[in-house]
């Protein structure tokens, strides 16, 4: 290997389905990679298309502009080498879906030329492993390595090596190659079996909280166990499967044969990094650049990150916020004004009678903290009037005449819908702006949230973390952002109420009919835990009296529940609509921003199947209440 290997990183923003724009900032870096005198730059997996993009692989415009894209950049090699990922077409060929043949690829491009691995039968290297969990989708749209190895009868360690260049052998592969634990085939190791030099993970992976300190150990055990450095590069930006925006942190790093990082890019900013690889394949650092911190990004980060990224990708430049005196309402204003200046921030307080004067004024000190637009419209009169216009009206049926009637908890419904559909929305169109959805995971799960009401909005930015999740945000919030509490002590301590009817008067202590310090752990276990639980599952945990052990709750459950039968009644109650009419909400949900595992929409997919009981949970039900 020639030595010393300048490597530089582009840690880049990849905007989805743009090639041409995502090419043009490739073109730059490469000129000013060649212009510092790095020999190797690069880039991200999917790099000039994007990677979530739906079934815009099913075009076959869409699929020339990228091929012509990654001909500027093989035209522009010239004296370095460049590494880039693209959609590899076999325009001959067929996917299994009969349309044609495409791979999630990594181009290697030297002196005006394509390089793939040794033996193969393309100038690039093919993506081995498809993730097929969470959001990924990979199959539905590219053939690996294992199908084209089976379609030409060979083994798929034939097809699986190394790629000579002028920088010396590189095991290329592209992100799931790394994270290869539980598939039957390890790239890695059959690399590490064919004298390659050093090892380059291109990677377009979204961010979930705590990932990165698996990511950190997956790679360095692996440069580990290889004995070999081994370069990830990752890009920034936001893409989206439709119902869930998914962000792009970066963290892009370089592990010494040992394994340790030697250096990481800044998280959620695009970034170049240089390193040097000697001969005794050690890297050493450029410019005195010193490793940055490898602990996980905050929530904040992330959320802030992804929403302002959206705004920029949606043109939204002026948020309006239903503000309620709550904690949820009050971090969603307080995450905007850190993105937005005062004047592009309106905050709308929207009282009927069941208000209390308490939440009112939290509403009032909230938009006086945040030095924004405030204003109240009260709802009373409108609600009156749908009552009026609805209540008692006589439809003609066949048979006769009947009248309608709207109940008190119908009337629920109809004020939460006021607020958004009417209220919200007429004010965001006159401010020339958007309206927020202030919804929680803990809400969307078991649906207490209002179709065409709370459950409105043009983006769901809290709707990835759990009621208590939320309580944290907002202390980070005053705590560490704004360093003074903007958002009002009162909103934490407040009863959670959505202060519909006087069943739910907060100076009264009451509210929602949720205990979030249980039922959050309750709902993580059915929507996040890898092995997600039923009630099955959870009844007979509370059998044996390890529930709170299996949830992670601080508390004793049977507090909460004077008896078994009143245990039960509960679970079956928020399973019920978890299963139920929650499924419908959340698929007319306006999109969510993913921060966690299994985030609604495309990350848990769901199907209107009705609420579902195993013969075993009931079996245990009868054993539990006898």
């Amino acid at each position: 290997m020639p030595a010393p290997v300048k490597i530089r990183l582009v840690q880049m923003e990849v905007l989805p389905g743009r090639p041409v724009e995502n090419t043009e900032k490739i073109l730059n870096r490469i000129s000013e990679a060649r212009a510092a005198g790095r020999t190797l730059v690069v880039f991200p997996e999917m790099a000039i298309p994007g990677y979530l993009l739906g079934d815009e692989w099913e075009r076959p415009a869409f699929l020339r502009e990228c091929e012509a894209c990654g001909e500027d950049i093989r035209v522009a090699s010239a004296g370095i080498t460049v590494m880039f990922g693209n959609v590899g077409v076999d325009w001959p060929r067929r996917n299994e879906d009969g349309r044609v043949r495409k791979y999630n690829a990594l181009f290697i491009a030297e002196n005006g030329c394509f390089l793939g691995p040794e033996g193969g039968p393309y100038p690039f290297v093919i993506k081995t492993l498809m993730p097929n969990y969470r959001e990924f989708d990979d199959s539905r749209h590219f053939f690996d390595t294992r199908k084209l190895a089976a379609e030409l009868g060979q083994d798929p360690r034939d097809l699986i090596a190394p790629v000579q260049t002028a920088c010396g052998r590189i095991g290329a592969v592209l992100c799931e190659d790394a994270w290869d634990q539980d598939y039957a085939v390890s790239p890695l190791e059959i690399l590490g079996g064919k004298s390659v030099d050093f090892v380059v993970n291109a990677s377009c992976s979204p961010f979930t909280f705590n990932k990165n300190n698996k990511r950190n150990r997956v790679f360095s055990e692996a440069a580990r166990r290889l004995q070999r450095p081994l370069v990830y590069v990752n890009n920034v930006g936001i893409q989206n499967n439709g119902k869930t925006v998914f962000t792009f942190d970066g963290a892009s790093c370089i592990y010494d044969g040992q394994g340790n990082p030697m250096a990481t890019l800044a998280p959620f900013a695009e970034g170049v990094m240089d390193h040097a690889l000697s001969e005794a394949l050690q890297f050493e650092v450029d410019h005195d650049l010193r490793a940055r911190s490898l602990s996980d990004v905050s929530l904040f980060d992330a959320i802030l990150y992804g929403t302002a990224t959206f705004m920029k990708a949606c043109g939204v430049e002026r948020v309006v916020v239903g503000v309620s005196g709550g904690i949820d309402s009050a971090v969603v204003a307080a995450l905007y004004r850190h993105i937005l200046p005062a004047d592009r921030l309106l905050l709308v307080n929207m009282p009927s009678r069941f208000n209390s004067p308490t939440t009112i004024n939290l509403a009032r000190e909230l938009a006086k903290n945040l030095g924004c637009g405030y204003v109240e419209i009260p709802i009373e009169d409108s609600v009156k009037l749908t009552r009026a216009q609805v209540d008692g009206v006589d439809v003609r049926w066949p048979d006769g005449v009947k009248r309608l009637a709207l109940a008190d908890f119908q009337l629920e419904n109809v004020q939460a819908r006021d607020r958004s559909s009417r209220v919200l929305a007429a004010v965001a169109a006159s401010f020339g702006g958007v309206f927020t959805c202030n919804a929680n995971k803990s809400e969307m799960t078991v649906g207490y949230t209002t179709l065409y009401g709370d459950l409105g909005g043009y983006l769901a930015n809290l709707a990835d973390l759990w009621k208590g999740e939320v309580y944290e945000l907002g202390r980070y919030l005053n705590e560490t952002v704004f360093r003074r509490d903007v958002i009002p002590e009162g909103s934490f301590s407040v009863m959670p109420s959505a202060e519909l009817s006087v069943a739910q008067a907060v100076d009264e202590g009451k509210g929602d009919p949720l205990n979030y310090s249980y039922h959050d752990t309750l709902f993580r276990s059915w929507v996040e835990d890898w092995n997600r639980s039923t009630p099955e599952e959870i009844l007979e945990w509370y059998g044996e009296g390890t529930l709170e052990q299996h949830l992670d709750y601080p508390g004793c459950v049977k507090d909460l529940f004077p008896s078994p039968k009143h245990f039960i009644d509960d679970l079956e109650r928020w399973w019920n609509h978890y299963q139920g009419l929650g499924i419908a909400k959340r698929i007319q949900a306006p999109p969510v921003l993913a921060v966690k595992r299994r985030a609604f929409g495309f990350d848990h997919r769901e199907s209107q199947m009705g609420p579902r009981y195993t013969r075993r949970y009931k079996e245990l039900k009868k054993q539990v209440i006898g």
